[in-house]
């Protein structure tokens, strides 16, 4: 397996099978960061997709003396900082002790385990989106699978289809209202 400070070197000269296999190499533990604090798979992966595009930009800004990993959790991390100051949340700390006058509990983590309800309500979710996405124009259906189940990025799915990149994002947005609704629907 190539050195990461080998496979930077080969990026920055403009080696794009490098930066292809540093993305391979972190792209697994970059959407697992980022599904897990994002709390949604389709964001994360939309976010990992721009922390690698802002890392591939400011790649000539990283410093060989610290991990390459670090720097690039520190890129998501600070993508996801943006995302929330967007959307007016405020990131807080389980470390954080409460005011002395304040009774109230500390949030706790949630147990990431399913319970077996929850286990057969989600398998009773899937079967419905299933039902739903058969009932959706073909075009439609299609981008959805590509993006969804196949996970191609936008700028993928545009270049398989001879689509421009706003067309897919507007269409896989469609698919998706059309399969909420239906969903919704049938509940």
């Amino acid at each position: 397996m190539a050195d990461e400070a080998d496979l930077v070197r080969k990026a920055l000269k403009g080696d794009r099978k490098a930066f292809e296999m540093i993305v391979h190499r972190y792209e697994q533990p970059i959407i697992n960061y980022l599904g897990r604090v994002l709390g949604d798979r389709e964001l994360s992966l939309d976010f990992a997709q721009d922390v690698f595009l802002k890392a591939y930009a400011s790649l000539k800004s990283y410093k060989p003396s610290y991990k390459f990993s670090t720097w690039l959790f520190k890129i998501a991390s600070n993508h996801v900082i943006d995302h929330w100051r967007k959307k007016n949340l405020v990131p807080f700390s389980l470390d954080r002790s409460s005011r002395e006058d304040d009774e109230a509990l500390l949030p706790q983590a949630i147990d990431p385990g399913h319970s077996v309800a929850r286990n057969y309500e989600l398998a009773e979710l899937k079967a419905r989106i299933e039902q739903a996405l058969l009932s959706i124009p073909a075009g439609l259906r299609e981008l959805f699978v590509l993006r969804h189940v196949n996970e191609l990025s936008y700028e993928e799915i545009a270049a398989v289809k001879n689509l421009p990149v706003g067309t897919v994002k507007n269409r896989v947005f469609q698919a998706k209202e059309l399969i909420r609704k239906k969903v919704e629907a049938d509940s």
